[in-house]
């Protein structure tokens, strides 16, 4: 795919090393996506490396969601604790119920069930993943491990899917369970 698609299945927050990477892993298997970075030379150094890919980057969050189809499913990779809060806050008033928000970004498990439960009383899907393989596995191939509301995990399990590390035949990706708030 030669051209940019006006609209992106999948959504990245924060294109340093890790979110730069998945973006180029997912648009490698033809999945078109956009990320967000307040960095401008994050955003140029996306657009670089996705020439001629379904990739576009954005510095602009409003645009950045605009672009992305519905239901929105937006990956955040960014640093654990006030920031991904944050990062939320700015996000809740461009959503709409149904939008999906994934935090990989190794929080504390706490807080993954604290930004759970007020997002879903707001009409949001949010689930927390694990990326392992660092940056040659995020362009190439990561193992990822998501866990918490599954019909969110349903959306994106073929993009995740796709872009995993394989043993054999297998993905390695695996859906890690609900979490304490669904099993109590």
């Amino acid at each position: 795919m030669n051209e940019t698609p006006t609209s992106f299945s999948f959504g990245m927050i924060g294109l340093g090393t890790m979110g730069r990477n998945l973006l180029l892993n997912l648009a490698d298997h033809d999945f078109a996506v956009a990320g967000y970075d307040k960095d401008a030379s994050k955003v140029s150094l996306l657009a670089e490396e996705g020439t001629g890919m379904p990739v576009r980057g954005f510095s602009s969050l409003p645009e950045f969601i605009s672009s992305l189809s519905t239901p929105r499913a937006i990956m955040m990779l960014v640093p654990a604790g006030p920031i991904v809060d944050s990062v939320i806050e700015e996000l809740r008033p461009l959503l709409q119920p149904g939008d999906i928000i994934i935090d990989g970004g190794n929080s504390h498990f706490t807080d993954t069930n604290r930004r759970d439960a007020a997002l879903a009383a707001a009409g949001f899907h949010f689930f927390g993943m694990g990326i392992s393989g660092g940056e040659e596995g995020a362009r190439f191939g990561p193992s990822m491990m998501p866990g918490g509301d599954q019909q969110a995990y349903q959306v994106v399990q073929p993009m995740f899917e796709a872009i995993a590390a394989r043993v054999g035949d297998e993905p390695c990706v695996t859906y890690i369970g609900p979490g304490p708030r669904g099993t109590s």
